[in-house]
């Protein structure tokens, strides 16, 4: 196999391999939170848990099932999933947020559970079942960038998406996140209710 040839594993050979003893590869990792989760548990705790509880069953376990990745770990309002190229990654944010889109119409905009996901390919180590490295704090980051409702994708994965993903993305403009090389070009996916986006040229930070 050619150095730089694309290695693209399935969601049963990510499950595989993170079984084994502490490896190290390229991934691409989806980091989601839920904006606002400290409000809206405080306004309804009971409502809030049980909303979020369907949306993971019902929604997030089977986008990232059917895209070939795997959910590695949940914390209150997040969640960290693996997936073997950057397009399946992006495909699932995408009909994950399409789809909370529709939900959340009957909701009042205070009331909206709305998921900010960060999306970067890079090397990660997976031990006993957990991805650590540059690869996971990078997405982390990304995540924390994203407005709620949207993607925010490293430039390598909007190479990546180029030809392969009918997608627009917009210029961020400056960030001030630049304590890593792979942040200083990042790409905000367009937010739209209706999906294929236009096609349109991306484009990066300076």
């Amino acid at each position: 196999m050619a150095p730089d040839e694309d290695v693209i594993l399935n969601r049963t050979q990510l499950n595989d391999l993170a079984k084994m003893p502490a490896t190290r590869r390229l991934a691409a990792i989806l980091a989601a939170d839920v904006a606002g989760y400290s409000r809206l548990i405080g306004r309804d705790e009971q409502d809030t848990l049980g909303r979020l509880k369907a949306i993971r069953t019902e929604l997030i376990d089977p986008s990232v099932a059917a895209d070939n990745g795997r959910i590695v770990k949940t914390t209150g309002d997040g969640l960290l999933a693996e997936f073997g190229s950057s397009v399946d990654a992006l495909r699932c944010a995408q009909e994950i947020q399409a789809s909370l889109r529709e939900r959340n119409a009957e909701f009042a905009a205070d009331s909206r559970i709305e998921l900010r996901i960060g999306i970067h390919q890079g090397d990660v180590v997976v031990e006993d079942g957990d991805i650590f490295g540059d690869g996971v704090n990078i997405a982390a980051r990304l995540e924390g960038l994203a407005d709620p409702g949207g993607i925010c994708v490293s430039a390598r994965v909007q190479e990546d998406a180029a030809g392969k993903l009918n997608l627009a993305f917009r210029d961020m403009g400056d960030s001030s996140s630049r304590t890593s090389p792979d942040l200083s070009e990042l790409s905000q996916f367009a937010r739209s209710g209706i999906f294929p986006l236009p096609t349109s040229r991306p484009i990066r930070c300076r």
